[in-house]
């Protein structure tokens, strides 16, 4: 009880049978298909814009693909290249395939174009379908619908894909920032 008492005086929040701090923390998945170009640029953008707003305790940010070609590799080297000359470093990044739980897990799961949504529509559970949408949905400008797969093309795509990325990253944090501040307001 005196815990309890303590923990109310620091304005936290007891809640059962321990004590937490109550925070409204959105938890974003970008996909693509093999996770090695656009979501994992995708993923160290937003989590890069979420730290310089101070949003860094709001949001867990991961990336995914929903195809296998990957799994465990690092971002791709013209990615990597094309990131650091706007000051990301997704050096660390390693591949993944999505997973079941990330249905469940995650808040927001954003594909990078309509392909990848479909597979991810086919996977995911019904109860989570209202967590799948296009990542170009929060851009305001940029007009297209996708992030194009600068995979097999030059260094240009990569940019390209940087700039669309970085316009829905800032769409994606306003969301962010509105959740959090609707959630403290309650």
């Amino acid at each position: 009880m005196l815990e309890t008492g303590l923990a109310y005086k620091k304005g936290l929040k007891y809640i059962g049978f321990s004590l937490t701090l109550c925070t409204m923390m959105t938890k974003v998945l970008f996909v693509s298909m093999g996770n090695v170009c656009r979501s994992p640029s995708a993923q160290m953008a937003f989590q890069h814009m979420a730290d310089e707003a101070g949003l860094t305790d709001l949001v867990r940010v991961e990336s995914a693909g929903t195809h296998a070609f990957h799994i465990g590799e690092s971002a791709d080297a013209r990615a990597l290249a094309a990131a650091r000359k706007r000051g990301l470093d997704i050096s660390a990044h390693t591949a993944r395939q999505v997973r079941p739980e990330d249905f469940h897990d995650f808040d927001l799961i954003l594909a990078m174009d309509w392909d990848n949504l479909a597979a991810l529509q086919q996977q995911c559970p019904k109860a989570y379908q209202h967590k799948l949408m296009l990542l170009m949905r929060f851009a305001n400008e940029y007009e297209e619908a996708t992030v194009p797969d600068p995979y097999y093309g030059g260094p240009e795509g990569f940019n390209k894909a940087l700039d669309y990325v970085g316009d829905a990253c800032q769409g994606v944090l306003e969301l962010v920032r509105k959740r959090a501040t609707q959630y403290q307001a309650a």
